[in-house]
């Protein structure tokens, strides 16, 4: 119970429980057994009543770690030893309020990131998986479902930055709710990495030693609405005066109409730092009927020329987005084209991005005519995608590949299909074709899951683009392969391996972990890279000064770009 947060002296429980039997394609739920009702809106769970007073001792876990390191981080460099020692603390202060304290953090065990292709001209986001930070994420959500376009707390933006690891000396956290209210903060000072000043261009490190923080409060009103505030301040790479501040509220109902949801949000952000000038706010609204028979939203954005949030993620600025989704589910009865159908999945879904003025710059129409789940939990499905893209500068798609300025419209097609997850082996194969700018595109997408027992599965996950652009053709593969093997509930073996072509390198991550004792566990981590331009000659890459020798050739081979092995013990003390 000491890794539990409850109230000391509760007799009676709120309680529910979800399984999904992958078998019958079946969800069971103790409680509320309704579609259109999520196992996460906690008011309609059930009730455990005359349970015994739990003990709870005084709350607090003090976790110290010690991580060793060695590997070679370049060709031909010597080789590197580390050693570090991290410590955390938690201490519960309610029955669901938890404080954290962290000195030196260490993300040794963490799997690296899944390697994307990016066909767009705007960054894309990759998920957080760091603990500490995953940890009661979900209290610094802002808005109703601002989705990808704009993230006014991206944690991501603290300790990583333009694929280095900043170091984060000391951090505090507190997440919590009670009274109807939720709550959440986080303070961290990162380390000095000695980088260049954190104003120039290029990608700077940041030069000195950086405060940051966020403030999350939203408050429950009736049931099911909220109201609430976030705010941060400081900047990753030093840049002075930076701060954001915003305000949402949600309206929410299950009893829309008798028995149905509803929700009708509004927020609105502003943000400042030294350099930023224009339009430094943002503001979106949102009216959503999210049902299983009909499913139909409606999003307005707009997002200011200057709004850049210094902990926060906005791939495009200058922008008003403006999104429909109408989505009908039925599950129909019998066969249907001699197929037994257990859900269609009818989806038309336009969105318009335009200027601040209104003038367009995208805009994708996307229309599932066909989207069948049958009752084996296999699947197909047939795209049409209207597709217009408006470029006010020219675009570099791939290396040697610019797409001059203008306005460009084509259609875009997908056949997609998939084996139910239930099977041994599963996976989805995707075909996305027809033009694209200048030319023509061809996006093919497979991923696979093997699971001969419950001890040993493997995936693999591959795609690969080919571009026939009047300016020029392009070929992208990515391939990753993981394999999961579970000894036992209480040693996990994972490695992940991925290539491709873009970077012309191969990384593998392999990570075992031993849960020795409820409290403490022991990461072996092996990390190794290969680069494709090595000289065969020198064992250096291209580029190490060689390409100015006119007397000898150059021949491009496999060869060595780093490695690292890392070992971390941890163990909690519980009090």
């Amino acid at each position: 119970t000491r890794s539990l947060q409850f109230a000391g002296g509760l007799t009676t429980w709120g309680f529910n429980v979800q399984r999904r039997v992958q078998r019958l394609l079946e969800t069971d739920r103790w409680v509320s057994p309704v579609r259109d009702f999520k196992i996460t809106q906690t008011y309609r769970a059930g009730r455990l009543t005359e349970l015994p007073p739990f003990g709870l001792g005084i709350g607090l876990s003090v976790r110290p770690s010690i991580t060793g390191a060695s590997g070679v981080p370049a060709p031909s460099a010597v080789r590197r030893d580390q050693r570090d020692l991290s410590l955390d603390i938690t201490q519960t202060l309610g029955a669901s309020t938890l404080a954290a304290l962290t000195i030196n953090t260490d993300f040794a065990e963490t799997e690296v990131d899944t390697r994307r292709t990016n066909l767009t001209r705007f960054p894309i986001v990759f998920p957080e998986k760091r603990t500490f930070f995953l940890q009661g994420a979900d209290i610094f959500d802002f808005g109703l479902s601002l989705g990808d376009d704009l993230r006014p707390f991206f944690s991501r933006r603290i300790g990583l930055l333009n694929g280095n690891e900043v170091p984060i000396r000391a951090g505090v956290k507190v997440t919590g709710r009670g009274n109807g209210a939720n709550f959440g903060g986080i303070a961290l000072r990162t380390g000095d990495m000695g980088g260049a000043d954190g104003t120039a261009a290029g990608n700077p490190l940041p030069p000195t030693a950086n405060t940051l923080g966020v403030l999350r409060y939203k408050q429950n009103l009736g049931r099911e609405s909220t109201v609430g505030m976030i705010s941060s301040i400081g900047d990753a790479i030093g840049r002075p005066n930076s701060w954001m501040a915003g305000v949402d509220a949600t309206y929410q109902t299950s009893r829309f109409r008798g028995n149905k949801n509803l929700l009708a949000g509004v927020w609105g952000l502003q943000t400042d730092r030294a350099g930023l000038t224009r339009e430094k706010t943002a503001w979106g609204a949102k009216l959503d009927y999210p049902n299983d028979l009909w499913n139909i939203a409606a999003t307005y954005k707009r997002i200011g020329d200057g709004f850049d949030p210094s902990l926060g993620f906005v791939p495009r600025s200058a922008v008003q987005i403006i999104t429909l989704t109408t989505n009908y589910l039925p599950r129909p009865r019998g066969r249907v084209a001699g197929l037994r159908v257990r859900q269609m999945v009818n989806e038309f879904m336009p969105r318009v991005v335009t200027d601040l003025n209104g003038t367009w710059e995208s805009y994708r129409i996307f229309m599932a005519p066909v989207n069948w789940r049958l009752e084996s939990g296999d699947r197909f499905e047939i795209n049409f995608n209207p597709t217009g893209e408006r470029l006010v500068s020219p675009f570099t798609i791939a290396p040697g590949v610019t797409i001059p300025a203008g306005a460009y419209h084509w259609h875009r097609y997908r056949l997609e299909g998939g084996l139910a997850a239930k099977r041994r082996f599963s996976g989805q194969a995707t075909w996305w074709f027809g033009p694209f700018y200048t030319g023509t595109l061809d996006e093919l997408i497979l991923t696979t899951a093997w699971k001969p027992s419950a001890l040993f599965n493997v995936e693999l996950n591959a795609t690969r683009n080919v571009g026939r652009l009047r300016e020029g053709s392009f070929t992208q593969d990515l391939v990753g392969t993981r394999v999961r093997i579970n000894v036992s509930p209480n040693l996990q073996f994972n490695s992940y391996a991925q290539f491709d072509n873009q970077s012309d390198t191969f990384g593998a991550n392999t990570r075992l972990r031993w849960t020795f004792s409820p409290l403490g566990d022991l990461f072996v981590v092996y990390n190794h890279n290969m680069r494709h331009d090595i000289d065969t000659e020198t064992g250096l890459p291209y580029g190490a000064g060689m390409q100015n020798d006119p007397t000898r050739r150059y021949s491009r081979n496999w060869g060595f770009a780093s490695n690292q092995l890392l070992v971390k013990l941890q163990y909690a003390f519980r009090y």
